[in-house]
């Protein structure tokens, strides 16, 4: 919902109103060291740096012998960095000139993968539901919160594209993980 009624109140927007002013002026133009960390974590979600963690995330699912949390890594990145390529255009907020801006992929990809890594770490530390919970939430929280800070730092993006972007991700890694499960269950069934 959230994601949705940020679209609908910025959507075809080309300067920062509200609370985007107000947390771009506190963020504002980092100075160095901060920006190396902002470019830094910024290259985390570029496709070189994606593909790297996508790629050391399948190849540790591999080695633990968990081939379907591998499948839902490329599965749940790929598709939620689809979903903002898609809700771009659509959305058609700006900034820079051109650029679309709502909602952030980078935030989106980065949250989406922490996602799916703390999931899989909740399921093999058998953490249970409220500390599992607790984990794949803040590491949600975190990554977004990092990736945020550091587009806002950056400006590529506004707070709220932010905001949308970690909402993207909240959306659609559920429903990949759904279905990744539906398919293999399919898969197990016909017994291929």
């Amino acid at each position: 919902m959230v994601l949705i009624a940020l679209g609908v109140l910025y959507g075809g927007r080309s300067q920062p109103a509200g609370v985007d002013a107000w947390i771009q002026s506190a963020v504002g133009d980092v100075p160095p060291p901060w920006r190396h960390i902002a470019l830094a974590t910024d290259f985390l979600a570029e496709p070189v740096g994606a593909a790297t963690l996508v790629v050391a995330a399948v190849t540790g699912c591999l080695l633990l012998r968990l081939p379907r949390a591998a499948v839902l890594i490329v599965v749940g990145t790929g598709l939620t960095v689809v979903a903002t390529t898609l809700i771009k255009p659509v959305v058609g907020r700006t900034i820079h000139g051109d650029h679309l801006s709502y909602p952030s992929g980078h935030t989106a990809f980065l949250t989406a993968l922490a996602l799916m890594v703390a999931l899989l770490a909740a399921d093999r530390l058998d953490l249970g539901r409220t500390a599992g919970t607790l984990l794949v939430f803040g590491a949600a929280l975190i990554a977004g919160a990092a990736m945020g800070w550091a587009q806002v730092a950056l400006g590529a993006h506004y707070p709220t594209d932010a905001l949308g972007g970690w909402c993207t991700a909240l959306v659609v890694t559920p429903a990949s993980a759904w279905l990744v499960d539906r398919s293999a269950d399919a898969v197990r069934r016909e017994g291929l």
